[in-house]
């Protein structure tokens, strides 16, 4: 059960009962084979393999291979109003731009949030502009033509995807996602660690080496400066954790070609069944709640005169990832509260 706020004269509060199948942790230190504990490959089976005497996980990211995913399912979709994290340790042996014909720019690796569905259709393209929605990664671009280094970007991406400006020519980055110059050094284990709150959509990033920072990243909010065309409607919606090897089809500039290995991982995930309520009366004196809402889960709005006994103010309502209103059927009176009840059936 969650209390959000009470307010005072005709107050609401928001609870829910938090149910556990909506919050997932979990950690993979590769000592024994992931395919055995929830994971499975998309794609080429080729560019990924478990490597039960170095105790890691071997990846290639290849742009002239299809889109690949050695991926494990939440159970649920996170928005960005929700809550998740994720870190492990990075080891690339190597990593470069221009391996396929007039594709001398840079094309991401990434570890991080997906649609499974949008991201193994036909249609999904990482290099291509709107090419690739309902994305939340960490990527990585290694040094290319544009010849300023490799470019971290640590925040979610967009379900509508567009882009910055940014250095010289280079105006490549999904939307709200901010491109810091910092290049990840090849042979050499580099600890990665992102963290993304809904509560203030914004996303965290530390990379170390053998402890030390390679470099301050500053918090990202979301859809801040990076992105002017956002909208409150805008909103990634993810189902999969993926370590994706992306494919260049769509893209006539950019490419990579990377070896390396990713051991000790660990990814959070926690809905926020109620986000961003605004609550009061309507110009007409009507109480009424509006907020973001899941799926499969139902949302009431209840009255009480004394905090103690509560009574239904509207009928069950079920959740459609997207905002909702409920709004009292009677009039409230200076000593009514209100809260909103999210439960899953």
């Amino acid at each position: 059960m969650k209390i959000r706020s009470f307010l005072p004269l005709a107050c609401i509060a928001a609870w829910a009962n938090q149910d556990p199948a909506r919050a997932i942790t979990f950690t993979e230190d590769f000592s024994s084979n992931p395919r055995q504990a929830g994971w499975a490959v998309f794609g080429d089976t080729n560019l990924f393999a478990w490597n039960p005497a170095g105790g890691n996980f071997e990846v290639t990211w290849d742009s002239t291979r299809p889109n690949s995913y050695f991926y494990r399912a939440l159970g649920f979709t996170l928005t960005r109003y929700d809550d998740f994290s994720l870190e492990f340790d990075l080891r690339l042996g190597d990593i470069a731009s221009g391996v396929e014909p007039g594709k001398t720019g840079p094309l991401q690796i990434g570890l991080g949030f997906l649609s499974f569905a949008q991201a193994t259709s036909t249609n999904f393209m990482r290099g291509a502009w709107g090419g690739a929605p309902d994305v939340a990664e960490f990527a990585y671009y290694t040094a290319g033509y544009y010849d300023f280094g490799g470019m971290i970007f640590p925040s979610p991406a967009s379900s509508v995807p567009s882009f910055i400006p940014g250095t010289d020519s280079f105006a490549y980055a999904p939307a709200f996602v901010s491109a810091f110059e910092a290049e990840l050094p090849t042979n050499r284990a580099v600890h990665i660690q992102m963290v993304y709150s809904g509560a203030n959509e914004t996303a965290v990033v530390t990379v170390t080496a053998n402890g030390v920072p390679l470099r301050d990243f500053p918090p990202l909010e979301l859809g801040s400066r990076a992105n002017s065309q956002f909208t409150p409607a805008d909103t990634f919606r993810v189902d999969t954790f993926s370590i994706s090897s992306y494919s260049s089809a769509g893209n006539d500039y950019d490419s990579v070609l990377a070896h390396g290995t990713v051991d000790n991982l660990a990814v959070t995930a926690r809905l926020r069944p109620i986000a961003r309520m605004v609550a009061g009366p309507d110009p007409g004196g009507v109480w009424q709640a509006r907020f973001y809402a899941h799926s499969n889960w139902t949302y009431r709005l209840e009255r009480s005169e004394d905090l103690l006994g509560w009574q239904p103010a509207c009928p069950d309502v079920v959740g459609a990832e997207d905002y909702m209103l409920l709004h009292d059927s009677a009039p409230a009176t200076p000593s009514t509260f209100y809260r909103v009840r999210a439960q899953q059936p």
